[in-house]
């Protein structure tokens, strides 16, 4: 009997083992499906920003003309300098309003203000992305037509209003979790200890949310630079473009479609974007691998 247990074990063992080796093999193979849908198009279009041709997937010889291209053509660069502009704004907007809201929630000591509160910046999150745009246009036009006697209203502020109501909520849901995370107490000691409200702010609970409002500014950012919809419906005249009407990336590359291919300096500058958001990803994760060791190591010293 204490054999045949043994065997039924060891077989049930090795049917686990095969088991689990056939969900690991799925799982990365999936993961690799995905990983290869995802960036072997992206390589295509690296690689073919080094080829001065039209069409994308036809090589002519290496040449760096596109990238000559790219710095010589004034409508991208005016495009580009637009982009980031309204990106770098509406991302600092964004992160000191959803930070400051999130701080005034957290601490109000009325539960039916942050229920209303939290319930009012998840609608933009859950919300569709063009009835925020078609709101936004339906209340400037009230505005201008009735607030202003006529006037036109839409130029780069209401372009900046409606990037930064896209991003505020995120900022808002980055900065919550980490005041969830914080010990209550390290604000009511630094008040205990002679501080006044904004100094426990400022050196107490600022440094433990920090990382959450970093993130919420660089979301910010990443969701104005691939926004469409809403700067499609909210632009007008203003920044880089002078009297004409604001151009992105996102808006240039659509205008450019409706009339034929997408210019081929535009692959250089796409190249150019994901090698600068590859080399921030590394050097954020060098920061944190460093940061992570160094708390590990005071925590050693700290033990003996």
């Amino acid at each position: 009997m204490v054999k045949e247990n043994k065997v039924a074990l060891s077989a049930n063992a090795k049917k686990e083992k095969r088991q689990n080796i056939l969900h690991k093999s799925l799982g990365l193979s999936f993961i690799w499906i995905f990983l290869i849908l995802m960036y072997v198009p992206v390589l295509v279009l690296i690689v073919s920003s080094f080829t001065n041709t039209k069409v994308i997937g036809t090589w002519d010889g290496f040449s760096w003309q596109l990238y000559a291209d790219l710095f010589h053509d004034e409508e991208i660069l005016t495009a580009l300098g637009n982009t980031i502009i309204i990106a770098v704004v509406s991302a600092i907007i964004s992160t000191i309003l959803g930070t400051c809201g999130a701080i005034g929630v957290f601490y109000s000591s009325k539960k039916w203000t942050r229920n209303l509160v939290e319930n009012v910046t998840q609608i933009p999150v859950v919300n569709a992305e063009i009835v925020i745009a078609l709101s936004l246009v339906v209340m400037f036009v009230f505005a201008g037509t009735y607030v202003f006697a006529g006037a036109n209203l839409f130029s780069f502020w209401t372009l900046l209003i409606g990037h930064i109501i896209l991003s505020l909520p995120f900022v808002y849901l980055n900065v919550k979790p980490k005041l969830i995370q914080m010990d209550p107490a390290l604000y009511e000691a630094a008040l205990d200890l002679g501080c006044t409200q904004s100094q426990a702010l400022m050196k107490a609970t600022m440094p433990e949310i920090l990382p959450g409002i970093a993130s919420g500014f660089l979301l910010s950012i990443t969701l104005s630079l691939d926004d469409f919809i809403v700067t499609a419906f909210t632009r007008g005249s203003g920044l880089l473009s002078g009297d004409k009407t604001i151009e992105t990336l996102s808006t240039l590359v659509q205008a450019k479609i409706k009339k034929g291919p997408v210019p081929p300096a535009m692959r250089a500058l796409t190249t150019l974007i994901f090698v600068f958001v590859l080399l921030v990803v590394i050097i954020i994760t060098i920061y944190r691998n460093v940061k992570a060791k160094q708390a590990k190591a005071r925590k050693g010293r700290e033990g003996k």
